[in-house]
Parts: C-alpha cells; sequence; structure tokens
C-alpha cells in the first residue's frame, strides 16, 4: 500500500471517527446542533427510540388448566421458538424452586439468548393477623431473593386482599369486588400493605430487584388504591406492574394514571374468548400512553382465552409487535 493511498484511508477513517464522536457527544448531551437533519427527522423534540420488547408469561401456556402445567423450562422452549425476547416466571407454575432448579432455568434462557425479565409471585398483607403478615412478609423476602439467584431484575407482588369470598370464579363474577372483614376498614387494611412492603424492600435493594405492586384484585384493584401504597412508601425500589386486563371500569383512564409508575406491564389477550371475562383492548392505544411516558420496559403477554396456546400465544405475539413495533416508529 502506497503512503498516498494510506494517507487519504486515514484521513477517512479519522473523518469517520469524528463524526461518530461527534453524533455521539450531541446525543449524550442532548444537543441537537451537531446532529444531521436525517437523524433529528425534522422534530425538535427528537430522541432515539426502539420498539417495546416483549416478552411471555409461563402462566399463558398453562392458566390454571389441569391439563397443561407445562415445566418453566418446557415454556422458554417454546417461547424461543415463537421469538419472543423474553420470560416471566410465574411462581406458583414452578414445580422446583431449589437454587439447583433455579441455575437450570436460567441456563436454558440463556442458551436460547432469551431474558428471564419478570417473576409473577403471590402474596397477602391484608390480614389483621400479625403473624399472617409475617409469614407473607417472610415469602415474598424468600421470592425476591429467588429472583435475584435468577438474574431477574423485577418483581411483581400484590397488596393482597379481604379473603371474605373464597371462590376466584365469584370474585370474577363480581368484579373484583368483594366485603371487608367484619369490624375493619380500607384504611386499616393499607396500612397493613405499606407497613408489610417496606419491610420487603431492605431485601429488594439488597437483590437489586424492583417491586412491580400490581392492580390485581383486592385493594390493589384500582390505579388508585396502587397508588396510594406506591406514593405512601416512596422507594425507588417499589413501582407498578400495570396488568391492562385488570381494570374492568374506565380502562384507558387508569391504565394513564398508573403508567408513570409501571416497570412491567403485562399485556392479557382473550383468543377463544377470556377465561373468565374478555375485555377489548386497544393496544394502540396503549402503546400511546406507554410512549407518552416514555415507557422502554417490557411488554409481557398473559394469554388468557379459551384457545390452543399453540395458535393463540403467536397470534398475540404478532398482535403486540405490531403495536408496540409502530408506536417506537411513530
Amino acid at each position: 500500500m502506497n503512503e498516498s493511498h494510506l494517507e487519504t484511508q486515514t484521513g477517512s477513517f479519522s473523518r469517520r471517527q469524528a463524526m461518530v464522536g461527534a453524533v455521539a457527544g450531541a446525543i449524550a448531551c442532548g444537543s441537537q446542533a451537531l446532529l444531521p437533519a436525517r437523524l433529528v427527522a425534522a422534530s425538535p423534540n427528537w430522541k432515539p427510540s426502539r420498539p417495546n420488547r416483549i416478552a411471555v408469561s409461563t402462566y399463558s401456556y398453562w392458566r390454571y388448566r389441569d391439563d397443561s402445567k407445562l415445566t418453566i423450562e418446557e415454556c422458554i422452549d417454546l417461547a424461543a421458538e415463537a421469538g419472543f425476547d423474553g420470560v416471566e416466571v410465574l411462581h406458583v407454575q414452578m414445580q422446583d424452586d431449589s437454587n439447583a432448579a433455579l441455575q437450570r432455568i436460567k441456563r436454558r434462557a440463556f442458551r436460547y439468548g432469551i431474558d428471564l425479565c419478570g417473576f409473577s409471585t403471590h402474596q397477602t398483607f391484608v390480614s389483621p393477623d400479625a403473624e399472617v403478615r409475617q409469614k407473607n412478609i417472610d415469602h415474598t423476602i424468600r421470592l425476591i431473593e429467588m429472583a435475584y439467584a435468577m438474574g431477574i431484575p423485577t418483581m411483581r407482588v400484590n397488596t393482597g386482599r379481604w379473603g371474605t369470598t373464597k371462590s376466584f370464579d365469584a370474585l370474577m363474577a363480581n368484579k373484583g369486588i368483594e366485603p371487608r372483614l367484619p369490624g375493619y376498614s380500607d384504611e386499616e387494611g393499607f396500612q397493613w400493605v405499606i407497613d408489610s412492603l417496606e419491610k420487603c424492600l431492605p431485601t429488594a435493594e439488597r437483590c437489586g430487584v424492583v417491586l412491580g405492586l400490581e392492580n390485581h384484585w383486592g385493594l390493589g384493584r384500582t390505579a388508585a388504591g396502587v397508588l396510594r401504597c406506591i406514593k405512601a412508601i416512596d422507594s425507588p425500589w417499589l413501582r407498578a406492574t400495570l396488568d391492562t386486563g385488570n381494570f374492568l371500569e374506565n380502562q384507558y383512564e387508569q391504565y394513564e394514571e398508573l403508567a408513570p409508575e409501571a416497570v412491567f406491564v403485562q399485556a392479557k389477550t382473550y383468543f377463544g374468548g377470556g377465561t373468565w371475562y374478555t375485555l377489548d383492548i386497544d393496544y394502540d392505544r396503549v402503546a400511546k400512553i406507554l410512549r407518552d411516558v416514555d415507557y422502554q420496559g417490557y411488554i409481557s403477554l398473559e394469554f388468557e382465552g379459551q384457545e390452543s396456546h399453540e395458535t393463540a400465544i403467536p397470534n398475540s405475539l404478532a398482535l403486540l409487535r405490531q403495536a408496540f413495533g409502530a408506536a417506537a416508529a411513530e
């Protein structure tokens, strides 16, 4: 190679380096003056964007049906085959939650290039019995440590409910509303929840696991109930898991209320008709609500319909890819 050719290549390389450095610096500093016009895209508020990653909850392959309780590893295999970006693990679906099993799950996901992005757990802090609340606190702390062992950065938690409606079918028939325990008030119930969650937060911070309080019946049935707990505690380690299928009235208004605090989003679909009910959810509208608050996290599919998961889950993935991909492209 002659010197003039080397000089030309070196000059071109230096100019490329300078351009890349200028663009990166401009993005990092928030300055658009140095950005090429095609990157600014004729918008004074331009910023880099990408589609939300789409995960699937292992619940989608089970739905509490007697004939379809797949193992977590089998669900990971199916998720990888379908083309999901991540998997949300449902704790009560696990047949073994020993550390050896957790490491096998983590290894399986890594093999397929799948993120273990969420851990969905159950607890209730709505009890006048301090021993019952402590049992649930201890259980939740153990689950946080399990999430940490699997490398999962966020965990769904619940407020819990009064438990006066014994049948879940009956609870769903009454839109998730149940009577309080006689002699007690919501005020007392919320304080039990707040005090209990506060006792879980040191472990969450130590493990780096953000707790996502879900709109999931009981005192967390509404956005207002979830936000009441989050605001009272005021910790970056407690935020919201927004479930699109658990608001049975004024759903879009409640999505908007909860979206700014969302650290994780569960997206329900109902192909074949819902198990307990069917909601008509406009995911283009949901995507816009989330985009407006700059939510860039995971969308996790929770299929809850009657159709076979072999067809419904790929169709659900296509629906969510279209809605949340289109949102990023706007």
